[in-house]
């Protein structure tokens, strides 16, 4: 026979199992995978858009301050000490490309897991260039993983896509 004392921690304990439980439950509800999956891409979609934004004065014209920025300021932090970018307004030109195509297909949910990639090498590049800022670009780069690995969700164009082609083979 157990001892009262240990059958009240019990029943205690299990009341508490069961709340746990529930409130998983609940936690579950509300963390459904696809719209987890649709907020990790916005949240990785929103810095680099808008640093994106920032580079262009119009159509395929970039503002002096990215030619700036590329040519002056943005060095490689590499053994050997910090180097210039090669070619500063090729690298301008792609990364305001990169900051604003990725982004975009993200959040629409296009060829997710390759936009994904480009950031999450863009980061690479960005980390190399401002290493102080590690907290923000690790975040970033487990956004980026985070989408690479379990892609868009089924709230994308992807999955539409993918969908539909599914619909195709079966007729």
């Amino acid at each position: 026979m157990i001892p009262r004392t240990q059958t009240g921690h019990r029943a205690v304990l299990q009341g508490l199992a069961t709340m746990i439980d529930e409130a998983i439950v609940v936690i579950r509800s509300i963390a459904q995978p696809s719209f987890a999956q649709l907020m990790l891409r916005l949240a990785l979609s929103v810095p680099f858009w808008k640093s994106g934004i920032l580079k262009w004065s119009g159509f395929l014209q970039l503002n002096d301050t990215a030619i700036d920025l590329f040519t002056d300021e943005f060095k490689l932090h590499l053994p050997g000490g910090p180097y210039d970018f090669p070619a500063p307004k090729v690298m301008a030109f792609a990364s305001g490309c990169g900051e604003i195509i990725f982004p975009i297909l993200l959040v629409v949910g296009f060829g997710t897991r390759f936009a994904a990639t480009g950031l999450l090498l863009m980061t690479g590049i960005v980390e190399l260039t401002v290493p102080d800022g590690w907290p923000i670009h690790i975040t970033w780069a487990a956004m980026a993983l985070g989408i690479m690995a379990w892609g868009p969700g089924r709230l994308s164009a992807d999955h539409a896509v993918q969908s539909y082609v599914g619909y195709l083979q079966k007729q």
